[in-house]
């Protein structure tokens, strides 16, 4: 074989390293193409990611929007069911949801109306309905106003108190239920006209009893189906109370009347025995309120052995009508009535 030139051996070394370094080169560009299109499918991966991400995160959002609004309605609707009081101690975290009770010193007011078995008898079942339901909220509005927390109502009976969760002292709470109770009976006589108006012959008539005492109050019943309520002799003392007022009256006890004296004016009727009740009953029966807003609405009249009180307040012309009536049946009999010892006047 011939002898190469050392020139051109040269050259092909430099040719076969030359093409060495191309295929390294071609290699590496391959693999940075690669790394390329790896990560622009990677920052593919993470914008889909992050769109998926971000359009669950506005889903969630969504969802528990809606969650949270399903909460408030539910949270609306389970509030009719609880005392406002009650309702914002356990929903403030005030008031634990659990059986336990206190002692507590409690004005408690119980009413009822006269005659309403008659009533139901004489109604059908809805106009029962829609009247109790007039009467309840009527009353609930107004216990409401003055702070009352209404325990129940049982049928038209109505239990309700003044001094937990919530109290201003003994003595300004058995007074807003004193001026409870006559704003209820004031509104009472206002509804009159509307239900003679529906076809309600029988007047409804409330009436109340008020006492002041120590009351067990807190959740009773069971661990899964609690009641928020009072217990107690005073709780009773209040329902006998209402049994011996007059239809369209507030009878108070000694304890409550003694409170609030000085806001009232009351007839001391003679003691009364009531059944579960050990100790005398001393009950006033309650004629003014000396702290009344509506004295120019009002025409009162006391004297030794007579009490008056007249509301004029949307007073129409019938029962205008039967009270000048009744006045003069009054003045009539009065006249007749020979003085004690038989002697006559001249």
């Amino acid at each position: 074989m011939p002898e190469e030139d050392p020139e051109t051996e040269a050259v092909a070394q430099k040719t076969r390293a030359l093409r060495r370094e191309i295929r390294i080169l071609e290699r590496k560009l391959k693999r940075s193409g690669e790394s390329r299109v790896a990560l622009e499918e990677a920052k593919d991966r993470s914008d889909s990611l992050y769109r998926h991400v971000l359009g669950a995160t506005e889903e969630q959002k969504l969802l528990l929007d809606e969650k949270n609004r399903m909460l408030e309605s539910l949270s609306s609707k389970l509030s009719k069911y609880l005392a406002p009081q009650v309702y914002e101690s356990i929903f403030s975290g005030r008031q634990g949801v659990s059986l336990e009770t206190k002692r507590k010193k409690l004005t408690v007011f119980f009413s009822d109306l006269k005659n309403f078995t008659q009533i139901t008898d004489d109604l059908e079942p809805e106009d029962l309905s829609d009247l109790l339901n007039d009467y309840l909220t009527e009353m609930a509005g107004i216990a409401l106003e003055y702070g009352a927390t209404i325990d129940k109502f049982i049928g038209d009976a109505m239990l309700m108190f003044f001094g937990d969760p919530e109290t201003k002292g003994a003595e300004e709470d058995a007074a807003a239920c004193v001026a409870m109770a006559i704003a209820m009976q004031r509104r009472m006589s206002e509804l009159q006209r509307t239900w003679r108006s529906r076809g309600i012959q029988q007047p409804l008539r409330m009436r109340i009893g008020i006492n002041t005492g120590y009351c067990n109050v807190g959740n009773f019943g069971s661990a899964d189906r609690m009641d928020y309520t009072i217990i107690g002799g005073e709780v009773n003392l209040a329902a006998r109370l209402e049994e011996h007022a007059d239809p369209d009256g507030i009878l108070l006890s000694y304890e409550t009347y003694a409170l609030v004296r000085g806001h009232v004016t009351a007839e001391q009727w003679p003691p009364i025995e009531a059944k579960g009740i050990r100790r005398e009953i001393r009950p006033y029966a309650l004629t003014d309120f000396l702290d009344d807003p509506d004295q120019e609405n009002t025409i009162r009249s006391e004297i030794e052995g007579m009490s008056l009180r007249i509301n004029l307040r949307n007073l129409d012309d019938e029962r205008r009508h039967e009270m000048l009536t009744q006045l003069a049946l009054i003045s009539e009999r009065l006249k007749e009535q020979p003085p004690p010892g038989g002697m006559t006047g001249h």
